[in-house]
């Protein structure tokens, strides 16, 4: 593998998981809510492997180049963004944000990790990622087939981001589970941007449909 390529692409994966986004909202609501954060991170991160595994394997790329079929996972993880921070909305106003309240039944904790999972693994935009991303990275000159760069190029995200992640939850839960006040106010925002970002996906969906139904019907 290119060692420039690789620092190139630890720049920017380190950069990208650095963003603020709806995995930073699920970290930092797990280290708040949750006994243990680590079956989020883990959810989280199992996520990108699977998109990991579908790249190594060369099927990222078919399935983006599937007619329509990105569309409806992007109406689906819409979807389950809705449902996620809708859910987190709900219970801020009565969440407990101590240790010993904290929920940490395994039952709850697998919940968790495959809440976790959904939300990194249905996300359209971390196929993007991977399909439109990664590639750049890899040299068809290398001694590595290509199949191994693009794993272990993958890999290398799932890694930077389970640091991120985890340093995320481990300081909401540091700084704030000795303020409630601020740890409702940043749990509401953590739904809100769950909430948010779905909305923005199923907008981006819906609209060229709603545009082209108007505009039929202002034809007719």
């Amino acid at each position: 593998m290119n060692p420039q390529l690789f620092l190139a692409f630890m720049l920017v994966a380190a950069t990208l998981a650095c963003t603020p986004g709806v995995d930073w909202a699920y970290s930092i609501a797990a280290g708040l809510r949750q006994r243990s954060f680590v079956p989020a991170v883990a959810g989280l991160c199992s996520g990108y492997v699977v998109h990991t595994l579908l790249m190594a394997a060369g099927l990222a790329a078919l399935l983006a180049g599937v007619p329509g079929l990105l569309g409806w996972l992007t109406l689906a993880g819409a979807g389950y963004l809705l449902w996620l921070g809708a859910g987190t909305i709900r219970s801020w106003r009565g969440a407990s944000f101590s240790a010993d309240d904290a929920v940490g039944q395994p039952a709850n904790q697998l919940r968790t990790f495959f809440q976790g999972m959904g939300t990194s693994g249905i996300n359209p935009k971390g196929l993007l990622f991977f399909v439109a991303l990664v590639p750049q990275f890899v040299s068809p000159e290398a001694a590595l087939p290509v199949p191994v760069q693009s794993g272990l190029l993958g890999l290398t995200f799932v890694l930077l981001v389970a640091v991120v992640y985890t340093a995320v939850a481990l300081a909401s839960r540091k700084l704030l589970q000795s303020r409630p006040s601020a740890a409702r106010v940043v749990t509401l925002s953590s739904g809100i941007i769950m909430v948010g970002l779905g909305a923005v996906l199923l907008a981006e969906q819906l609209l060229p449909h709603l545009q082209t139904l108007s505009h039929l019907w202002g034809v007719s």
